[in-house]
């Protein structure tokens, strides 16, 4: 039988309702008394590192997650994290990052209700998971969620209360679970023969600027003192716009050359950006070192950003780093 760590973080599916409300309360062991058919194909260790709700998750506990994994991966044939569902996507896009090549399974798993309740999806996703991280196949940094496999760069939570919580974005399911079984949808592990690579270090200084009509480019003025990227969430394809009165262009200009680095993504949840559709995004992406975000989600390109400034700050070695795919992340 496959050995596998779950490592329990918090979450809705570790939680206990409170008089202030969910609270993780739950430990990694009692959570696998909920699961005993799990015990058919695996055995199973456990770990907390940390429990938190996943809203005050952040990039320190990614990297601690990683090294985690880093110091038992010879141990183990596969790892599940239970999760919160709020920056689930986060998390798994930054251990994307974080654990490369990686031919053993990371899966990050939770739930909308907690696993002590007659009715929730908690069960269902555990068993899942173990199941998935069990699977000779399996491989690299995936979510599992309501019975779909997807790929750690490409989830988004897309419902805040439902079981389908998470959608891949851009991308296809890697797989499906339905009456434990597993179909594959994307079986490409034979394909990963580069080295395994731990990253230790995170960049987290950087902000999102979501542009809402009217909005002042002015906003922009003092931030780049605070903050080492910028990412733009823009309307459409990608630009910025000009209202005649502030210029974007010009607090553009002011990061860059002040070596910050930029990236232009969309509102836009499917398709991605091409900011050489229009003047408003070509004339910018023509002047200045930017760099674009096309079919990533914006989870992967907060990450992946937060990845890349921890490595190097010179633009070339960054846009050379962004625009190469990891783990299924672009495909531009």
């Amino acid at each position: 039988m496959k050995k596998i760590l779950l490592i329990a973080t918090g979450g809705t599916i570790a939680s206990k309702y409170t008089e202030q409300g969910l609270s993780p309360q739950i430990s990694a062991n009692e959570l696998l008394e909920y699961v005993p058919a799990a015990r058919e194909f695996c055995t199973i260790d456990t770990e907390a590192p940390f429990s938190l709700d996943s809203t005050n998750v952040c990039a320190k506990h990614w990297a601690a997650l990683a090294e985690l994994i880093e110091k038992k991966y010879e141990y183990y044939d596969g790892f599940v994290i239970c999760h919160g569902t709020d920056t689930m996507a986060y998390t798994a896009a930054a251990l994307s990052y974080l654990i490369q090549n990686n031919r053993k399974p990371v899966v990050v798993t939770g739930a909308q209700k907690p696993i002590d309740l007659a009715i929730t999806d908690a069960r269902s996703n555990l068993l899942d998971s173990l199941r998935f991280a069990s699977h000779p196949r399996a491989h690299g940094t995936v979510i599992v969620f309501g019975g779909k496999v997807i790929a750690g760069t490409r989830a988004k939570k897309e419902f805040s209360k439902s079981y389908n919580a998470f959608s891949s974005i851009n991308y296809p399911d890697i797989a499906v679970i339905h009456d434990d079984r597993i179909v594959f949808y994307i079986d490409d592990k034979e394909q990963s023969t580069k080295l395994l690579q731990f990253y230790h270090e995170m960049d987290d200084r950087i902000f999102l600027l979501k542009l809402i009509p009217s909005i002042d480019p002015l906003v922009l003025e003092n931030l780049a003192d605070s903050y080492d990227g910028l990412i733009l969430e823009s309307f459409g394809v990608g630009g910025l716009p000009d209202y005649g009165n502030h210029d974007f262009a010009a607090m553009i200009e002011k990061w860059t050359s002040a070596g910050k680095l930029v990236t232009m993504s969309t509102q836009v949840t499917h398709e991605g950006s091409d900011m050489g559709i229009y003047k408003v995004g070509k004339t910018i992406k023509e002047n200045f070192e930017i760099l674009e975000s096309y079919d990533m989600t914006l989870e992967a390109t907060v990450t992946k950003m937060m990845w890349i400034l921890a490595q190097t700050r010179d633009f070339s070695e960054c846009k050379k780093l962004f625009y190469t795919t990891i783990n299924k992340d672009i495909l531009f």
